[in-house]
């Protein structure tokens, strides 16, 4: 049986991802900060880890939790909003640094642990970032510290993949879908995103590596 780590499955597209991959017969290896998120993922069949990624110990300790796992897809989902600012407002620093460590740091903790298990199964790798941080489709500078947070994400990404060329790590647009985060008024389901994100990164190859898709197929340009 295949395993699929989702790292942010506690609400959302991260719990949605965990339910798409259970039903597809996978084993899910899935974080949750809380010990009632723990139990909501126990309970749909998942084996739930506990991490906070805002804390170091945690993300440090995530190594030696998967020790011996054999890890052919891992999805790093946890990410933060921030405010949904309309023009150059600048962010305070709690916020700054909320976002900033959550959206990047974590990553950057997490991946030099993960990689290197999904490399050795020469499995797939992505994260979960934004059309918002592409700088070449960009027309407006709303939401601009979440803009810069997923910009830093995708060069994130970048380097992860240049540093394990042999498998496939990739960023991923989830679409706007009906989150806390993306609203009431988004076109997608978090079951449609989710759906589109797992057939996704099962149709790419290593021809692939690095590179930028919607969560239906169609590539990104950064």
């Amino acid at each position: 049986m295949s395993t699929a780590l989702i790292i942010g499955a506690s609400r959302g597209i991260g719990f949605a991802l965990a339910q798409e991959y259970l039903a597809g017969g996978w084993r899910v290896l899935a974080t949750a900060r809380t010990s009632a998120d723990m139990e909501k993922l126990s309970a749909l069949g998942a084996h739930p880890l506990l991490l906070d990624v805002l804390d170091l110990n945690d993300c440090a300790a995530l190594g030696w939790r998967l020790d011996d796992e054999k890890i052919e897809v891992a999805i790093l989902n946890a990410g933060v909003l921030g405010s949904r600012t309309s023009g150059l407002t600048a962010p305070g620093a709690e916020e700054f640094n909320l976002v900033m460590q959550t959206n990047v740091l974590a990553a950057m903790r997490l991946l030099p642990i993960v990689a290197p298990m999904v490399n050795e199964r020469h499995g797939r790798l992505a994260v979960i970032s934004s059309a918002m941080g592409s700088l070449s489709m960009r027309t407006d500078a709303s939401s601009w510290l979440y803009r810069a947070s997923k910009a830093a994400l995708n060069s994130v990404l970048l380097d992860v993949a240049l540093s394990y060329p042999e498998m496939v790590s990739i960023a991923m647009h989830p679409g706007w879908v009906r989150t806390g985060m993306g609203g009431d008024q988004a076109p997608l389901s978090v079951q449609q995103s989710a759906a589109g994100i797992r057939a996704t990164i099962a149709q790419r190859s290593v021809a692939d590596n690095g590179r930028f898709f919607n969560y239906d197929g169609s590539q990104l340009t950064w």
